[in-house]
């Protein structure tokens, strides 16, 4: 599939799905994403005050935990689905963050923001279904300041037997069967693993981290390689 299809193709499946994203998610991976995302942001260590822009938002989860562990600093969130924004927007107001984040409807590969702006450049579940993932990570890495974290929490690839044989039955298989009876969706849920598919496995991901030119990439699998978390810091002058 060309960019541009599949960037017009993923936009449509999430304008789709947007209303039972989250029940799905938590369907999906059997609420492990919540612990994923718990253990990705101790690994951040976000200190008070620090400034973020988290890319493919969808729903806001990971925006909304990273403002709450920032506490004043500029949170943006930023998806180019108007659907999972207006989800997401409904949380923030539920939770009293409204005037804290900012939430904008955007290209990931395309940043609307300066050179050097925010401590944090973070994408969960959302660099797969990129049309360039190389470029969203060089633009993740333009908009950190220098020293800055570029992080990815993202679905990988099983490389032990059987949990790798039970794994691709469960999303090649069952999956969109769960998001046609659930969601109605078993399009959109179908392209989930065939995404997968052409995804790089964790050691690739973080090779292409480095020739980004992060520096002291750090990756971590997670529930058997279901998922892989990676972070890389932005160049310093000297180091």
């Amino acid at each position: 599939m060309d960019p541009k299809a599949k960037e017009q193709h993923v936009h449509a499946v999430f304008e789709k799905i947007a209303p039972k994203y989250d029940l799905m998610n938590d369907l999906l991976s059997f609420r492990r994403h919540q612990a994923w995302r718990k253990f990705t942001m101790k690994q951040m260590n976000v200190q008070s005050g620090a400034t973020a822009i988290d890319l493919c938002c969808g729903t806001c989860d990971w925006t909304i935990a990273i403002a709450q562990a920032s506490g004043t600093g500029r949170v943006v969130g930023l998806d180019f689905s108007q659907s999972m924004l207006d989800v997401g927007a409904d949380k923030l107001k539920q939770l009293g963050l409204e005037r804290r984040v900012e939430l904008i409807r955007g290209n990931a590969m395309q940043l609307p923001f300066e050179d050097n702006t925010f401590d944090y450049a973070t994408i969960g579940f959302g660099l797969r279904n990129v049309p360039d993932l190389m470029q969203v990570l060089r633009e993740m890495q333009r908009v950190v300041k220098p020293g800055g974290q570029v992080v990815c929490l993202e679905l990988s690839k099983p490389t032990t037997q059987p949990f790798k044989s039970l794994y691709y039955f469960y999303f090649e298989r069952l999956l969109p069967l769960v998001g046609k009876l659930v969601a109605k969706s078993y399009e959109q849920y179908k392209w989930l693993p065939d995404s997968l598919k052409a995804f790089p496995d964790m050691n690739r991901l973080s090779d292409i981290f480095r020739e980004t030119g992060l520096r002291h990439v750090r990756a971590y699998s997670l529930t058997g390689g279901i998922a892989a978390l990676h972070i890389g810091k932005k160049e310093t002058d000297g180091a």
